[in-house]
């Protein structure tokens, strides 16, 4: 006998349950992201993002795990978060382009760098040299945490 039985931590039931409420609704987009323990709702207008943010709480605690509630109104999801990332590296030679990329009721936003491995001296132990050898894209992920709709990327040379 076959039993594939596939457990769900109580936080991911927890976010099937926004996704069964409200995931059939073409004005929001309910997404969990696994890193921050955050369930988001994407919503389109204004209005219904206000009256939601009213209405649902802002956490739930399973045990020792806090998982966020978050609104976010459509238009207001990083409409001004890409022109920061494109002034904030205007001029720097590690960036390559900024690109958006409308995606249902979200843009989309992929700050891609140069495709160059960069490397430091790094007083660690998984170099015998003591170098960290990275991307300038995995740096970015680790410096800019909570970026909603924002990814990062390396340019890929073309012929």
């Amino acid at each position: 006998m076959d039993n594939k039985v596939k457990l769900s931590s109580p936080w991911m039931t927890y976010f099937n349950k926004y996704k069964a409420l409200f995931g059939d609704d073409p004005e929001i987009n309910v997404m969990f992201d696994e890193k921050t323990k955050t369930i988001k709702l994407y919503v389109n207008g204004d209005d219904k993002a206000e009256a939601l943010s009213k209405i649902l709480p802002s956490e739930k605690v399973f045990g020792n795990v806090v998982v966020k509630i978050t609104v976010v109104p459509a238009n207001a999801l990083n409409v001004s978060m890409i022109d920061v990332f494109q002034k904030a590296f205007e001029g720097n030679p590690a960036l390559s382009y900024i690109k958006s990329v409308k995606n249902g009721l979200y843009d989309a936003n992929y700050v891609v760098f140069s495709n160059k491995v960069v490397q430091f001296f790094n007083d660690e132990l998984s170099d015998v040299n003591g170098f960290c050898s990275t991307l300038y894209q995995n740096i970015a992920k680790d410096i800019f945490e909570d970026t909603q709709g924002v990814f990062f990327c390396t340019d890929v040379p073309r012929d």
